[in-house]
């Protein structure tokens, strides 16, 4: 039998306007993007204190968990309940958590925006991960998924200043879009809603705004996605985790431009797509 966990439906305003000075000293109002701290307690041990937008706490929370590797399935979870009035997420598991302590004790400070942090052993489980050799993504098909982004409504348009990714079917339908503080809380809001949802990433396609890390593709191959996207670029433990992983990676995904860093076998050039060079 599967158990799907109780989840609140916390909402809080993204958004807050706020009063200031252009560059003749005239008065403007401008919207600015909320940010709060949410603090996890996992059957009511403190766990971490996440710095985040509030967009899909819940997500998140389930996102964190499954990628931290501290559960192993979503119905190990009774419940999650966040409450913004306390600035916390209360996650009630159905068995508890094995050696809890030993695998929290040893923690990593990442280069994610508000700074984020894995648990030490996640770097052990890379080599155990394989990611499909049949997914295949078309250069058509990375266009559709830079133009869904570009036109998108979003926190970004609005305020600036957050991050966003998005998971795209094999297609380039849009599957999931969360923005946050941190790129590496979207990345888990959304591995949140896969878990949630029963989502394989096995031919998906994941897209960021951030420059991808070695955490972000660590991430993205717990989920099993065979195709990073940035609109930015990556870091050089970033595009090493993805060529021992075998992952596709792309950086610089703006316009009709994008630069092809791994797994290019993968991936399959479009020639007449491409736009004349004078």
């Amino acid at each position: 039998m599967t158990f799907h966990p109780f989840l609140s439906n916390a909402r809080a305003p993204l958004t807050q306007a706020i009063q200031g000075s252009d560059e003749r000293g005239r008065s403007v109002s401008i919207n600015i993007p909320a940010e709060r701290a949410l603090t996890v307690y996992l059957d009511k041990r403190e766990l971490v204190t996440l710095m985040t937008l509030g967009a899909a706490p819940e997500a998140l929370v389930l996102g964190y968990l499954r990628n931290q590797r501290l559960l192993r399935s979503v119905d190990d979870i009774s419940s999650i309940q966040v409450d913004w009035e306390v600035e916390s997420a209360a996650v009630t598991t159905r068995n508890g958590v094995d050696r809890i302590e030993e695998r929290t004790s040893k923690r990593v400070v990442t280069t994610g925006c508000g700074q984020g942090s894995v648990f030490g052993g996640l770097m052990d489980e890379v080599d155990a991960i394989v990611l499909s050799v049949d997914a295949r993504l078309m250069q058509s098909t990375l266009y559709k998924i830079v133009e869904t982004i570009r036109s998108s409504q979003s926190i970004y348009k609005q305020a600036g200043s957050v991050h966003g990714c998005a998971l795209f079917s094999a297609v380039g339908e849009l599957i999931y879009f969360v923005e946050d503080i941190g790129r590496h809380n979207a990345v888990d809001a959304i591995a949140g809603k896969m878990w949630l949802d029963d989502v394989d990433g096995g031919d998906k396609i994941f897209y960021t705004t951030g420059r991808l890390t070695s955490e972000m593709v660590i991430k993205g191959a717990q989920m099993g996605i065979p195709f990073l996207l940035s609109r930015s670029g990556t870091t050089q433990m970033g595009h090493s985790v993805a060529l021992q992983l075998g992952m596709t990676l792309l950086a610089r995904c703006t316009g009709r431009h994008f630069l092809l860093l791994s797994g290019a076998d993968r991936f399959i050039f479009e020639p007449h797509l491409l736009v004349p060079i004078d």
